[in-house]
């Protein structure tokens, strides 16, 4: 089979395990890491020169973004995962169908989203009870935010091509470059013009459209089965199917997991502005735990999904216990650092000791418990591989989401304070590793039994 060149491509169907998979999450990791720090120096600038009201818009947009965004990152994942089978498989048809239709659906699922986004901006925010000081503002930063969606998906759906074949290097050089301009422009808009969230949400446009365009025009140069012809896209039939039968349960999944934290982020609102901030700033801590806990969730997808293609069951088993270890040790590692070092953090973001206080009690109650969540992502990452996405999504809608709205609506109106609130997280995880835990149990005897024998490893 002719592959995309060798030094960035990586079989990940043979050679030392967890040091592959720790190869492979270091760049994912710092790539997303790198799109944080984007959100980040916009709620850095917009919170130390913009003022409290305007760090509430930027962050009251967060949960709801999700909600819109990620039912086609999940359809980006079903791409990695079509990609990844074919490349085990040495496939070379069937990863070329799948690069021409991802970027495909990719531009259109970005177009959809933008004239979603702006037109019905300021109706979702007054559905999630956005205070009036502050829905104006939210809407702006909303507006411009879903403009530049296409170039956002595009960025998805091509480096989740790179990943499939073991390329998560390249996406990480887009995105430095990416986030240097963000960052200056940020400062530009911001301090320079007095744009306020619109100077935030242009200058994440701009950036995105960069990353988009790099990355992009990688996949025009590569030689081999990866190469996207700009002249041949459109939807393959076959391929397409194959992407939204993983995609699909994958992003109504994290579509309905963003629709519980909308009701948590409306939760929130009812404290007012302050607890916004507070929740604005600790969310974007939060937010480094949770990618560097979710590389290696996406690495046990892709090396499930090469080595379900290559048929190497032992291979399967060894990828999920590696990722699982590893996934313990970085949660606990960082989610501790995270909570010791809370108030500290705090600081980068505002100098407001209401707003600190806030974010250090929700940090308390998410991160010493997050290795919960890595553990309960790496099952459905491990189904997802191995082409079973539906069950895996509908017990995690009723673990996680079911948790959280029973939580929300039956414990936290009768002890209303931020500890109880946050508490919603943990138990929600620990619900759904137990009924995740059944589902892998039956879904791995299934494959396993369908699957020819193979050599020891």
């Amino acid at each position: 089979m002719t592959q995309t060149r060798a030094d960035r491509s990586a079989d990940l169907t043979s050679g030392p395990m967890l040091q592959k998979i720790i190869l492979f999450s270091i760049p994912l990791a710092a790539s997303s890491i790198l799109q944080l720090l984007f959100n980040a120096a916009d709620v850095v600038v917009v919170g130390r020169f913009s003022g409290s009201t305007a760090l509430a818009a930027v962050g009251s947009n967060g949960s709801l973004i999700n909600l819109l965004v990620n039912l086609f990152v999940g359809l980006s994942l079903g791409a990695n995962v079509v990609a990844a089978r074919c490349f085990g498989a040495k496939d070379e048809h069937g990863i070329q169908d799948t690069v021409h239709t991802a970027v495909t659906l990719g531009l259109t699922s970005g177009v959809l989203l933008a004239v979603v986004g702006f037109f019905a901006a300021r109706s979702l925010l007054e559905l999630m009870s956005c205070p009036e000081d502050v829905i104006d503002l939210s809407s702006l930063y909303l507006k411009i935010y879903f403009i530049g969606m296409p170039m956002n998906m595009l960025y998805n759906f091509s480096s989740a091509l790179l990943r499939a074949v073991g390329d998560t290097k390249r996406p990480l050089y887009c995105l430095a470059a990416a986030g240097i301009i963000n960052v200056v422009l940020n400062l530009v808009f911001v301090i320079g013009f007095s744009m306020s969230v619109a100077g935030v949400a242009l200058a994440t446009i701009i950036s995105e459209t960069v990353s988009a365009c790099l990355v992009t025009a990688m996949l025009v140069r590569e030689k081999g089965a990866l190469h996207l012809d700009l002249h041949k896209l459109g939807f393959h039939a076959g391929t397409l199917k194959q992407i939204l039968l993983i995609g699909l349960p994958a992003g109504l999944q994290s579509t309905v997991f963003s629709l519980s934290n909308v009701v948590i982020q409306s939760a929130i609102n009812s404290f007012g502005s302050i607890a916004m901030a507070g929740y604005t700033a600790a969310n974007n801590i939060f937010g480094f735990l949770f990618v560097s806990v979710n590389s290696i969730t996406q690495a046990c997808m892709s090396f499930t999904s090469q080595n379900y293609g290559a048929g190497k069951k032992k291979r399967m088993d060894r990828v999920l216990i590696d990722c699982m270890i590893l996934s313990v040790i970085v949660a606990v590692t960082l989610g501790g650092s995270a909570n010791l070092f809370g108030p500290q953090l705090l600081h980068i973001y505002t100098t407001d000791a209401d707003v600190i206080a806030c974010g250090t009690e929700i940090l308390l109650y998410t991160t010493l418990t997050y290795f919960l969540c890595g553990i309960m992502d790496l099952i459905p990452g491990a189904l997802r591989g191995m082409g079973h996405s539906a069950v895996p999504m509908i017990l995690s809608i009723i673990g996680t989401v079911g948790t959280r709205i029973f939580w929300i609506y039956g414990v936290f109106p009768t002890h209303r304070s931020l500890m109880v609130l946050f508490l919603s997280y943990p138990a929600s995880w620990l619900a759904t590793i137990l009924l995740q835990a059944v589902c892998f149990y039956f879904v791995r005897k299934k494959v396993h039994s369908t699957m020819p024998q193979e050599e020891p490893l």
